[in-house]
């Protein structure tokens, strides 16, 4: 029985011998150029029964565990991390590198710059340390900044648990996404930067407003400032009034009576 697709099938293989790395689509735009009038499904057939088909890597992917946002007590229990693109008038694309408290609302850092190695990511964090305490733990994405070596050791040699969230859900990191958004339309969209230190110059005006008088609807209308103002007093207040319970060495507790 005579073959329909032997002439058809020694083009492709000849052309799969010139073009290894191109898949049927491709082999089929260049028979088309050779005047070669085929329907791409029988190009596709034959293709697959001369064996031509290229074998794909199968793409390597750190796996990682859905760890849901946590309830937290106490400011430095958990930091957000995220970045926002922007432009300036002249077209350069620059980043802002944003970092929250999970618990107080608050911006810790609103870096601006026009790009960020993760050594620049880990100074901001130290200069932040500094002023405002080391966090237990850090949620952040699966950027090359944030998976790097360097980011990993810095995070291992503080003690600082790393919690990076699942490829595509930024959801799992609301709280840094949710203040982006409000970065977004309330600074970002309504202003026009001229150059870099401009852009520094009116986001860091920007940051201190909403840190310092900008009602957070979350926080019972306080600004993320007065919040935590608030939470450190109460807790100097329970730490106060524990360290005088326990100063004259008395417990508060009834005690059995012993046999006399």
């Amino acid at each position: 029985m005579r073959d329909g697709n032997a002439e058809l099938r020694g083009k492709l293989v000849e052309l799969a011998r010139e073009k290894p790395r191109y898949g049927y689509r491709r082999l089929h735009v260049l028979l088309l150029r050779k005047g070669e009038r085929v329907n791409h499904k029988r190009v596709y057939r034959v293709y697959r029964e001369a064996g031509l088909c290229l074998r794909r890597k199968k793409r390597k992917h750190c796996v990682r565990m859905r760890v849901p946002l946590r309830q937290h007590t106490a400011a430095n229990q958990e930091w957000a991390l995220d970045f926002v693109h922007d432009a300036v008038a002249a077209g350069r694309t620059i980043r802002v590198l944003s970092v929250v408290d999970a618990y107080t609302r608050q911006c810790l850092a609103l870096e601006v710059d026009t790009s960020f190695a993760s050594r620049r990511v880990t100074r901001v964090l130290d200069e932040v340390v500094v002023r405002c305490g080391r966090p237990q733990s850090i949620r952040c994405d699966n950027g090359p900044e944030l998976t790097s070596r360097h980011f990993l050791a810095w995070c291992l040699e503080q003690k600082i648990e790393l919690v990076h969230i699942q490829p595509g859900k930024p959801t799992q990191n609301g709280r840094v996404e949710s203040f982006n958004g409000k970065l977004r339309e309330e600074c970002l969209r309504v202003s026009w930067f001229e150059n870099l230190f401009d852009a520094r110059r009116k986001i860091g005006a920007w940051q201190r407003e909403y840190n310092e008088q900008r009602p957070h609807s979350s926080l019972g209308y306080q600004t993320p400032a007065e919040f935590a103002a608030a939470a450190a007093g109460s807790r100097g207040k329970d730490a106060g009034s524990a360290r005088l319970e326990n100063a004259s060495g008395v417990s508060h507790f009834p005690t059995a009576r012993t046999a006399g």
